[in-house]
């Protein structure tokens, strides 16, 4: 059986991935990167240094996982986006640990970005079929609004200041969550109730989301709201906002159905949310889920990618 790997070290997440000739997922090994307790990242440099540490065990354990298969092709991601000013030093382990092994192994390495390999994982399983549509990258990195046409994106929209994973971050540190919050808020969120007190802020295709992080922070330490009502406002804003910003890239592009992506997309109960809205409001919006393990980050969107690069070589 032929096979192709995957690697992917975003800024939290180290993966190796790898897909058969006919698309199956063989095998999808990844760490998150450690947060010291009480902080809200790491730098490039601490990243990039536990991804070093990560990728030998992670790249042994997928060739395991590879027994009595060929690999035929390696792929990374190499920036986080499609564009030519995009970079991050992080995405340096993954690409010089897949150039290494393409070398050992005598095969093509192909590269991608990190939101190429987001957008290719998330439609694994999700129901779209369609070659043109909207996708919704969120993560604690990202959270930019897509046109997806024939394989490429192009930028329609997103936050113009904080990100949808790092709203969530912010706030689940500040209530002494460990970061990343994202699953522990969710927990929270669920017990809570959700007044609509934070404004959605929205111009054109682009919201912000910095005015309700400075108010429920506020709200926060000022003891006026509840950690749990405090969590479901955070979900709430995002719900209402990312359905404005699609039903005006729906008017704006005339493409309904919309793919969402990235590791807040992961949230099921931002799914509810936004499905129930959805249906409730009557919105001319489609919307497609990737698998839950499938809407962080991974390096099998990634391999999926190299597949197809390798295909065409082939063709």
């Amino acid at each position: 059986m032929r096979a192709v790997l995957g690697f992917d070290t975003s800024c939290y997440t180290t993966s190796v991935a790898a897909v058969s000739w006919d698309g199956q997922i063989l095998s999808s090994r990844r760490r998150l990167l450690h947060v010291p307790m009480g902080e809200r990242g790491l730098q490039q440099s601490e990243g990039l240094f536990q991804h070093v540490a990560a990728l030998p065990e992670l790249l042994q354990e997928a060739m395991h996982d590879l027994s009595g298969c060929e690999v035929a092709a390696v792929c990374a991601s190499t920036r986080p986006r499609p564009a030519e000013a995009s970079y991050m030093p992080v995405f340096k382990a993954g690409e010089s640990h897949a150039r290494a092994a393409a070398s050992l192994l005598r095969v093509p390495f192909f590269f991608v970005s990190h939101q190429e390999g987001h957008v290719r994982a998330a439609r694994v399983d999700s129901g779209l079929d369609a070659e043109k549509f909207l996708a919704l990258h969120l993560s604690g990195g990202t959270t930019e609004l897509l046109g997806v046409r024939d394989g490429g994106l192009s930028l329609l929209g997103g936050s113009l200041d904080l990100h949808a994973g790092q709203l969530i971050d912010r706030v689940g540190v500040r209530i002494g969550l460990s970061f990343p919050a994202g699953p522990a808020l969710e927990r929270l969120a669920m017990r809570g109730q959700a007044c609509e007190r934070l404004g959605v802020s929205i111009r054109g295709l682009n919201c912000s989301l910095s005015g309700a992080e400075t108010k429920i922070l506020r709200l926060i330490d000022a003891g006026d709201i509840s950690q749990e009502d405090a969590a479901a406002e955070v979900f709430s804003l995002l719900a209402r906002s990312i359905l404005r910003m699609l039903t005006a890239a729906v008017e704006q592009t005339g493409m309904r159905k919309a793919l969402l992506a990235g590791g807040v997309a992961s949230s099921a109960y931002l799914r509810r949310l936004l499905t129930e809205r959805v249906q409730r409001r009557r919105l001319k919006v489609e919307l497609y889920f990737a698998r839950p393990e499938l809407a962080g980050d991974n390096a099998v969107g990634v391999a999926l990618l190299g597949l197809e690069r390798k295909r065409e070589m082939e063709a």
